[in-house]
């Protein structure tokens, strides 16, 4: 038996997962997730803030403390969109290092996607292998089409939820003219950004993973306090989907921020996320979804312990 550790550093949410393995079996000894919003600003300046960095190098340096106090030695930490986007992603990842002594590894988004799609297909092995993958990110969004568990094409779009947020989210209400308008660029970029392999996919169930689609999970479940085992293969349906977006639209963000399942940092970016589920929906040509509970950072520890 071995402890390893997996952390996942994205472009909003940082996710630590420890655990203790066995080969390629393993029961968590701990799991956290905190939004630090490194991407903030991003689209706009092409580099990270300075603030931004900060607090993520001050969590990531805790969660690896947290690791080490419970007998990890192996820990892995990939850095996605925001870090690869940025023009200072030198001087952010060398303050990764000087915080906690080990090197962040910053993945492609080709990669991105191969790490997402081997941490879902083990987490969902009843769907056979052949699916449409999608995942939501802060800076960028994934779509993988698999047959038998493997990629057989995917594709990353620099389209995630922390840039929409600040350009088109509000303190209030969300105004409809600057949803329309949102989700008329949505739909443009993924109809740009998606390659014939990915329209024509032919593949009989579409899966989401990550924040968006988990959040609107536990919303449609109903749930007082996330249950990732709940969410897991929870199927979200297209109608449910808009629904929920009419609702979180209605509210201004405090008020969202107020609901159960909605962890800090999420109000003002779940209803660009549910502009992208939708538009994901209606390019794809799908009523409904599978939700992954499981995603990039459950691959990083797959991946650690094939290597083993």
């Amino acid at each position: 038996m071995k402890r390893v550790c997996a952390i996942d550093l994205g472009s909003n949410t940082v996710r630590l997962l420890v655990v203790e393995a066995s080969g390629k079996d393993w029961r968590a000894l701990h799991e956290d997730q905190r939004v630090t919003r490194l991407g903030q600003g991003l689209a706009a300046t092409n580099q990270l803030d300075r603030a931004a960095m900060t607090r993520t190098v001050d969590l990531v340096a805790a969660f690896v403390h947290r690791a080490l106090d419970l007998g990890a030695r192996d820990i892995r930490i990939v850095a996605t969109s925001a870090v690869r986007e940025a023009a200072n992603r030198a001087e952010f990842l060398a303050m990764i290092g000087s915080a906690t002594g080990r090197q962040a590894l910053v993945v492609s988004g080709e990669d991105e996607a191969r790490l997402t799609l081997l941490g879902v297909s083990e987490g969902l092995p009843h769907l056979g292998g052949d699916f449409l993958l999608f995942d939501i990110g802060g800076g960028s969004t994934e779509f993988v089409l698999a047959r038998a568990g493997r990629a057989a094409w995917a594709v990353s779009l620099r389209l995630g939820v922390v840039e929409l947020a600040e350009r088109f989210m509000g303190p209030g209400p969300v105004d409809a003219e600057a949803y329309d308008a949102m989700a008329s660029e949505v739909g443009a970029r993924l109809l740009a950004g998606l390659t014939e392999p990915v329209l024509r996919h032919g593949a009989p169930v579409l899966v989401g993973s990550a924040g968006t689609v988990t959040t609107l999970a536990a919303l449609d479940l109903g749930l007082q306090a996330y249950d990732g085992t709940s969410v897991h293969g929870h199927r979200l349906t297209r109608r449910a989907v808009e629904r929920l977006r009419r609702r979180l639209a209605a509210l201004g963000l405090a008020e969202r921020a107020a609901l159960p399942c909605l962890e800090p940092g999420r109000a003002d970016l779940i209803v660009p996320g549910s502009a992208i589920c939708l538009a994901a929906f209606d390019r794809l040509g799908f009523e409904a979804l599978v939700v992954s509970d499981r995603g990039l950072r459950e691959g990083i520890l797959y991946e650690i312990l094939a290597a083993d």
